[in-house]
């Protein structure tokens, strides 16, 4: 006797059953999710004309201020027949001009990243797909920067001519890039945050523009005008002329230490305000260089030794011992001993807060590209 046993087919899951693909969650990375949005994003770049232009103008104009500089240099140094080296001048003036054009580009490249394509209307496309927030994000900030570096891979060369021109060594030529390239970094990262928050690209290009006048320029005017509101009397021990001295003989002052109440600023309170300036990170983190035997004309001469002094003296404060007497004889010898400098670096704070600013943007703009959204901004286009 036989059974016989029916069986029937498996019938296909629908589309509605199937199982829905994994959330990987907004900050999921991947190397080819970031690979996918920076390569898209660099080859509307490379088909761009503009893109080309813009290199050969950055070539010219770097070119011209570094052939101008040297020349100036050879002219002056001729004239009064010293043998200081310039390559220590021309690499510090070539330097900052290349960190100021880079903070006026940085932010074009990446301002308009994100509200530009929502404009478009190619965001959701990217959106709708299997890449995640992060992932298109981390991907435009690759582009934006890999954009940025080019212009300075073309600077390498003029900043490189003073190697040629003597005193600068080749780990200040590979601190000082790298540098740079961490900072253009950071103004990508920062263009982007704002190119996410709002909807309009010329507003993200304003605000990174003020962000970046905030870190350059504010800073230096905020030191300036901050020092009244530190400035107030401190007790201090000073070698002055004595209080009996008759100032009407010809007789050379006595001088003897006294304790005065005098007004001092207190710089070691505000120092941080210009930590976080660009240039000086680049002047504090570039090794020192030689100009020459007189160290004198070095500290006078080498652009970047005077920030780095001028910063680190300004984090001492003022000086317990002062001396009020001055040279009033040959061979006079001051009795207050010369502070010697705290040399250690202070570009790492504001490496840090500038680092700290770019984390954030990219922080909001992960935020804001999480999908479902909360809320669209009105006359935000989806699609």
């Amino acid at each position: 006797m036989s059974t016989q046993q029916s069986l029937s087919p498996a019938r296909p899951e629908s589309p509605d059953t199937a199982a829905p693909p994994q959330d990987r969650g907004d900050w999921a990375l991947s190397w080819h999710g970031v690979k996918t949005v920076a390569t898209l994003e660099l080859r509307q770049r490379v088909r761009s004309t503009r893109w080309k232009i813009a290199l050969v103008v950055w070539f010219v104009v770097v070119g011209g201020i570094t052939l101008l500089t040297s020349g100036a240099l050879s002219f002056m140094t001729g004239y009064d027949d010293s043998d200081v080296q310039q390559g220590p001048i021309i690499f510090g003036a070539v330097v900052f001009f290349v960190l100021f054009l880079g903070l006026l580009v940085a932010p074009t490249l990446s301002a308009s990243a994100i509200n530009g394509d929502r404009n478009a209307g190619t965001l959701a496309t990217l959106q709708v797909t299997l890449l995640t927030a992060a992932e298109i994000v981390v991907g435009k900030l690759v582009a934006a920067w890999s954009a940025a570096l080019a212009f300075l891979v073309v600077s390498v060369p003029f900043i490189a001519w003073a190697l040629v021109a003597g005193g600068v060594s080749f780990l200040s030529l590979v601190t000082t890039v790298l540098l740079l390239a961490v900072l253009l970094a950071v103004v990508c990262a920062i263009g982007l945050g704002f190119s996410a928050l709002t909807t309009k690209t010329s507003g993200s290009a304003v605000l990174t523009y003020l962000t970046v006048a905030g870190l350059t320029v504010v800073s230096l005017i905020l030191f300036g005008l901050t020092t009244p509101l530190v400035t107030y009397q401190t007790e201090i021990r000073a070698w002055a002329v004595a209080d009996d001295h008759d100032w009407e003989s010809d007789e050379i002052p006595e001088c003897e230490w006294q304790t005065f109440e005098s007004p001092q600023t207190h710089t070691e309170l505000t120092w941080w305000l210009l930590a976080v300036n660009p240039f000086v990170i680049v002047a504090d983190a570039a090794p020192e260089t030689t100009v020459s035997d007189d160290e004198e004309y070095f500290s006078a001469s080498d652009p970047l030794s005077l920030i780095r002094t001028g910063v680190r003296v300004a984090r001492m404060g003022p000086q317990a011992e002062q001396d009020w007497c001055g040279a009033y004889e040959p061979g006079y010898v001051s009795p207050v001993e010369n502070p010697e400098i705290d040399d250690s670096p202070v570009w790492p704070w504001g490496l840090g807060a500038n680092l700290l600013l770019g984390a954030g943007g990219v922080v909001l703009a992960v935020r804001r590209l999480r999908i479902p959204s909360g809320k669209l901004p009105r006359g935000t286009r989806v699609a």
